[in-house]
């Protein structure tokens, strides 16, 4: 997904720039028209220089920021306030830091009569889903409804993310302490061993040999493949940031035994709930499908449920429109089916979600109890084989002397 600059007029003859993602420049004019904007404009947004992205870094919306502000806005609504006094009140004193400019930024354009939706999507820092739920909210008159969905969908997605990297801070620390302890017996400890053997002159038994010939004789080749493999690295994270390589990292995701299913489950989660919070919010399924597909990290599974928007306004289903796709798990698509057919899609797609993230919890804890033991075997039979392999002549030489 490619974001795009758009300048556009509404139909009350305002003219405004905002941020559009979408797949094309086509995709992204499709959407504002369908939205019905009249369309000056559309431009993809180009690599930021150094100070862009220093400046874009300071008006980034961080989630526990956000958090707070959404709930501290939909209290002050809720009590009663006009949106442009309780943005006065946030703006001024009670927001963070960080999201005061921005909040401004708004304030200012809601007093010269833009609407809500509006400008926040012209700041081009809040979320897609943001956006759309604010905008749908509008429409339906019950902003304060739509922002308690959206605050609950936060509060949910940013803990379930909260759980996986919990879970992985373990098997990372492992695996970063047993590569420095290698790191550091390999460049440091056995060629100091190695020189000392060298100046004994004694024959060495068959483990001290590999050992030493392994890191002495083929260090250069070994540096070389260390540094090939962090040049692919940050070739392969490049490429990945593409459409192609994106689409093409998630396949071979998707192939992995175990952590492919636990990654596509965890996409099916995000996407659920993300539909979910837009529909009960009142906002059309296309356009949920639309805003839920550019909020999506995978470019696999983003770009399956953008071809399910298209399928969709062609008139089919959104269980055969998702069930086309090949990525979506089949008890996923029979969920979402009934949930058409009963009319209740909204509270399916949050069963979906729960159910998912059920099971990517459960998977995710079995896959890491099995992982972390695994590691500390690996790493330690070869730290073990590092330690015997260099004491093993000191120990024959220690032996020969008490026999002699």
């Amino acid at each position: 997904m490619g974001e795009f600059l758009c300048k556009v007029a509404d139909a009350g003859g305002r003219v405004f720039e905002q941020v559009e993602t979408a797949q094309s420049e086509e995709e992204a004019r499709n959407k504002l028209s369908d939205r019905g904007f009249f369309i000056y404009s559309v431009k993809q947004r180009r690599a930021l220089s150094l100070q862009g992205l220093v400046q874009q870094r300071e008006r980034v919306v961080r989630g526990n920021d956000f958090l707070i502000f959404n709930q501290q806005f939909n209290t002050l609504i809720k009590a009663g306030l006009p949106i442009l006094k309780a943005l006065d009140l946030l703006a001024d004193r009670t927001a963070a830091p960080r999201l005061r400019p921005i909040l401004s930024d708004v304030r200012q354009q809601v007093r010269d009569g833009a609407l809500l939706s509006e400008a926040v999507a012209a700041q081009g820092v809040f979320p897609a889903v943001y956006t759309s739920a604010v905008l749908a909210g509008e429409k339906s008159g019950d902003l304060p409804g739509v922002l308690d969905q959206y605050i609950s969908y936060q509060k949910t997605s940013s803990g379930l993310r909260k759980r996986l990297t919990g879970a992985l801070v373990y098997p990372v620390i492992l695996v970063i302490v047993a590569s420095g302890i290698l790191s550091y017996l390999v460049t440091y400890v056995i060629p100091q061993f190695a020189r000392l053997y060298k100046d004994m002159n004694t024959p060495l038994p068959g483990p001290t040999v590999v050992l030493i010939t392994l890191v002495t004789g083929f260090k250069g080749y070994v540096l070389g493949f260390a540094i090939l493999l962090i040049v692919c690295a940050a070739a392969g994270l490049m490429w990945s940031r593409t459409e192609k390589g994106g689409v093409w990292f998630d396949r071979l995701k998707l192939k992995l035994p175990v952590a492919g299913d636990v990654w596509v489950k965890f996409q099916v989660t995000q996407f659920a709930r993300t539909l979910a919070t837009l529909l009960a919010g009142g906002t059309p399924l296309v356009a949920g499908l639309e805003t839920a597909a550019g909020a999506l990290r995978s470019k696999l599974v983003a770009g399956a449920v953008g071809e399910a928007a298209k399928r969709v306004k062609e008139g089919q289903s959104l269980s055969a429109s998702l069930a086309a796709s090949k990525i979506m798990p089949p008890l996923a698509v029979d969920m979402i089916q009934v949930g058409e057919e009963s009319g209740a899609l909204a509270a399916m797609l949050a069963s979906v979600a729960e159910f998912f993230e059920e099971e990517v919890n459960t998977k995710l804890t079995t896959l890491i109890s099995i992982v972390e033991p695994t590691i500390l075997v690996v790493m330690g039979a070869v730290i073990a084989f590092i330690l015997i392999a260099l004491y093993l002549p000191l120990f024959s030489l220690t032996v020969g002397n008490m026999g002699g």
